[in-house]
């Protein structure tokens, strides 16, 4: 049975004691005064409807102690209400003000709804005030992140238009670089920012995925082998998997980049594989592993473990947000894990085929 909100039990109790309170002082009271009267004062009680002297005092004293009784309840009852709602318009206004760190009061006599109002709106304070911090550190990171190819950009055309370096294909070569580097950056960037405005779309259909991975492993196999890292192929040519195949392939992009960035040379693992209704794509690499304490923030955007490497090796820091992005999308998840062989194995999964209600 479903019980009756805190505040208005309280108001309906405190409001009916105050009524029996006073039905009682009046009509018991009455009893007494006039047992009294009769017994010991015969002469005071009046026999016409005005009421006598000693009548009157008792009258008057009935009615300043019920209007002590109401006033008693209307003022504990004000302090349990009003008080917290004084304190969250008051917090309101500084919040309005640009002051996200005001909180509400809440005292040991707030009770039910208001202590529930209390509680809610420093909640949203706080994630307000989290939002905006968040807001503020998105700013500063893709500012810092278009600054340094924008830089190299605007030094080297400068130069190539002073005269100060000649037209060779090296140079041109470096600028191309720098563009490919801008535009994946604002690729990630508008898959994050439709993923958190609910808009990202995916093409699903059932697809040989294995097919469309080995087009992004043979791409990549070059660049992974100039860095010493060898690519093996463990990939199941016969599954079919519900997905969107451009996002899985851009998941693997990401997942390869990350290892072309930050893992030691050795053999890195690609394999495709179900187990029940889960389909499973790993990347797996030998080193030089994740530390424990960061592996809660590894896949939230520009979070990156040693920063100091973070221009050098060339990363934004957004592609294993995008992984995570692209997994979440198609109702699974990507966990980081440690490797028997001493480094990182970053498996994504999601359901092979669509859950009833799916897109």
């Amino acid at each position: 049975m479903r019980q009756a909100p805190g505040l208005r039990r309280q108001i309906v109790q405190s409001l009916a004691v105050m009524t029996l309170g006073i039905i009682f002082l009046s009509v018991f009271g009455s009893y007494v005064f006039y047992a009294i009267a009769v017994a010991y004062l015969p002469g005071s009680i009046s026999e016409t409807w005005m009421p006598s002297r000693v009548e009157m005092i008792w009258i008057i004293c009935t009615i300043i102690t019920a209007l002590g009784m109401a006033l008693f309840v209307a003022i504990r009852l004000s302090r349990r209400i009003l008080t917290p709602l004084n304190s969250v318009a008051y917090s309101l206004r500084e919040v309005a003000q640009g002051k996200l760190n005001a909180r509400a009061r809440m005292d040991q006599d707030t009770m039910g709804e208001t202590a529930q109002l209390v509680s809610d709106f420093n909640a949203m304070a706080e994630r307000l005030e989290f939002m905006t911090r968040e807001r503020e550190f998105w700013n500063a990171a893709i500012a810092h992140e278009f600054r340094t190819p924008v830089t190299i950009l605007r030094g080297r055309l400068q130069g190539l238009a002073e005269g100060v370096f000649s037209p060779c294909s090296e140079i041109f070569e470096g600028l191309l670089r720098q563009v490919e580097g801008l535009n994946h950056l604002i690729d990630d960037l508008r898959v994050l920012s439709l993923n958190d405005s609910g808009h990202l779309e995916l093409q699903r259909d059932e697809v040989c995925l294995a097919e469309e991975l080995i087009a992004v492993i043979e791409t990549f196999a070059a660049v992974l082998d100039a860095k010493g890292l060898i690519l093996k192929q463990e990939l199941d040519t016969r599954l079919k998997v519900y997905c969107d195949a451009i996002r899985i392939r851009q998941a693997l992009m990401a997942l390869l980049e990350n290892a072309r960035q930050h893992a030691e040379p050795g053999t890195l693992t690609v394999r495709l594989y179900s187990a029940g209704t889960i389909c499973y794509l790993t990347v797996e690499d030998e080193g030089p592993g994740i530390p424990d304490e960061a592996v809660s923030y590894i896949f939230e955007a520009f979070r990156r473990i040693d920063p100091s490497r973070s221009r050098k090796s060339g990363g934004s820091g957004l592609g294993l947000a995008v992984v995570k992005t692209i997994a979440e999308a198609h109702g699974g998840q990507v966990v980081c894990l440690p490797s028997d062989r001493g480094g990182t194995i970053f498996v994504l999964s999601w359901p092979v085929k669509p859950s009833l209600g799916s897109p």
